[in-house]
């Protein structure tokens, strides 16, 4: 490889080196450019913000013998060759981003980078072809609900990564239309990206990341994941991530600690809320609700300390069932179907936008102080 294709435009790696800010360029062009510029000057040190979505955004520090390591660990586990076809098209101001243009450095990918959008594909020729790319699952589902030319572009692609944010039922149902392979990533900034993979469709769809030969994984005494390999350079990574661990390395993921409701004295794990409420979504009218954004959280109460309480984006859904003791209370008879009755919300809200971090998550803790202010919680 011997250049890339930024929003269109073709720039040739020889020329980066004495390359200079053009103000005639966007902003996210120039930090593509300038990142590309310091990976091909041999910079060997990176400075990487995280997300912020369990908190405030921190710098983590990270190695270019790191970066190398994973690009590498990634292409082997999904069959990518030099001079095979990248699509860059999540934000290289974090981890996600970056380790796609690392990969493509490193491989010698043919790389094709545009703003990040949420169908990135719709722009481009019906004829684009490549073998590797990366999205968050807002643009897969935002992409499969597109033009005939997307859906095609994703089944030619040898490896589809997925991160960022969970992956749906609704979407992972859509996602076994799709020919190409579809890869459920886990892993943080700390980590230099994934370090394991769970495939979402096909045989070898599966319920559990598998890890990269290495990284050697392990529960502390609370049930959360510890992570050794060359990515954390060696160093015991304690992560706050409840896992269900097998003989063979290979886990599952159940939730994090940090979000365990302790309501009344008894330890509620909100993601197993969710994908009771999620399934439920999913066949409530046909499952014409199946892609309303979500989430389960604590709000204060006077009695119990803190109580389960459900945030559903958009405005109610009419219940149509006349003798319905209404809809909120329709939510919570279904769930308590697969839940314990301390796990069943004791309050469904309905907000019109979720708050979201600046990459686009949801903001749980602002989310749940607007509720506070703004609707009493009943006793």
């Amino acid at each position: 490889m011997d250049s890339l294709v930024l929003n269109r435009k073709t720039y040739l790696l020889r020329d980066l080196a004495d390359w200079h800010i053009d103000s005639a360029l966007s902003d996210y062009e120039r930090r593509v450019l300038q990142f590309a510029q310091e990976w091909l000057s041999g910079q060997e040190t990176f400075t990487v913000y995280t997300s912020g979505s369990t908190g405030q955004p921190k710098a983590i520090a990270l190695t270019r013998a790191q970066m190398v390591t994973s690009a590498n660990l990634t292409c082997r586990a999904l069959g990518i060759e030099p001079g095979d076809r990248a699509f860059v098209c999540v934000s290289v101001e974090f981890i996600a981003g970056m380790m796609m243009l690392v990969r493509g450095f490193e491989m010698g990918l043919h790389m094709t980078i545009v703003d990040p959008a949420s169908r990135p594909l719709a722009a481009l020729p019906a004829d684009s072809r490549f073998e590797l790319t990366a999205m968050v699952p807002l643009q897969l589902h935002e992409t499969l609900q597109g033009d005939v030319h997307e859906r095609a572009i994703l089944n030619a692609m040898r490896g589809i990564l997925i991160g960022g944010a969970p992956v749906s039922m609704a979407l992972a149902q859509e996602l076994q239309q799709i020919e190409a392979s579809m890869y459920h990533t886990y892993g943080m900034t700390e980590t230099v990206s994934h370090i394991a993979l769970k495939r979402l469709n096909g045989p070898e769809r599966s319920d559990r990341f598998i890890p990269f030969d290495g990284v050697d994984l392990g529960l502390d005494e609370r049930g959360c994941l510890r992570i050794v390999s060359s990515l954390t350079r060696g160093e015991t990574l304690q992560t706050n991530d409840l896992a269900e661990l097998d003989a063979d390395g290979s886990f599952r993921w159940l939730g994090r600690i940090d979000n365990v409701i302790n309501s009344g004295g008894v330890k509620v794990q909100t993601e197993k809320v969710e994908m009771a409420l999620e399934a439920w979504l999913l066949t409530y009218q046909c499952g014409v609700h199946a892609n309303r954004r979500f989430f389960v959280g604590p709000l204060a109460h006077e009695r119990l300390g803190q109580a389960v309480v459900a945030v559903i984006e958009g405005h109610p859904f009419e219940d149509q069932n006349a003798a319905s003791p209404g809809l909120e209370e329709t939510i919570r008879q279904q769930l308590q179907q697969g839940l314990a009755p301390y796990e069943v919300p004791r309050q469904v809200y309905f907000i019109d936008k979720l708050i979201e971090t600046p990459t686009g998550k949801i903001d749980r803790r602002s989310n749940l102080q607007h509720i506070a202010r703004q609707f009493p919680l009943p006793g």
